[in-house]
């Protein structure tokens, strides 16, 4: 197989999770939208996108940033929509929500396109342990918040529940995949100077 030929096993899958998260919440029996949105949103983000990249290796040379950058935009992206008065845009109208998770999808391809083909494994693990640990960080605000924070702007009862569900789906989903795969990019880093030396 030459380098840059498509790999079906990781991009069938990428794809085939992409079609599958849009019936998955409800048909999981997740009452709690908020809880839905999460998992949603972290399979996009730490499952399909870098099956994406791995699966169509020219997808990742096209898209692939310096992996601090990448992070940074991922950052923003991430923490920008989940802003309660942009969560409830994206609740309430069909053309924002495809908007969200487009920009879901984009910045979690930029992510993994970044780290993952970074010229150095290092970098790629800090673009990577930076993302894990602001997932970390917004998973925790969402788990400890006194009130529900997104209700009131999507027009539903309050349901603090739903909204740590959601919470925990990003702590248990998300953190995971991101150290991981930074661990990865590190045990590699340090393999190949061993290997130089």
């Amino acid at each position: 197989m030459t380098p840059g030929a498509l790999r079906p096993v990781p991009l069938t899958l990428g794809l085939g999770l992409l079609a599958a998260i849009w019936v998955a919440p409800r048909s999981m029996g997740f009452d709690a939208p908020f809880a839905g949105h999460m998992l949603r949103h972290m399979a996009i983000v730490a499952l399909a996108a870098p099956l994406l990249v791995l699966g169509w290796p020219a997808l990742g040379r096209a898209l692939a940033l310096g992996p601090l950058i990448a992070a940074a935009l991922e950052f923003a992206v991430v923490w920008g929509w989940h802003l309660p008065r942009a969560h409830g845009l994206s609740y309430g109208s069909a053309p924002w929500f495809v908007a969200e998770q487009a920009s879901f999808l984009i910045a979690g391809l930029l992510v993994w396109a970044g780290c993952l083909r970074a010229g150095h494994p290092l970098a790629g693990a800090g673009g990577l342990l930076l993302t894990s640990m602001h997932m970390t960080l917004l998973g925790a605000l969402l788990i400890l918040a006194p009130r529900d924070l997104y209700a009131a702007w999507c027009g539903l009862m309050p349901n603090l529940t739903g909204q740590q569900m959601g919470g925990m789906i990003m702590l248990g989903l998300g953190t995971p995949v991101y150290l991981v795969a930074g661990l990865w990019l590190t045990s590699r880093a340090v393999n190949e100077r061993e290997a130089a030396a």
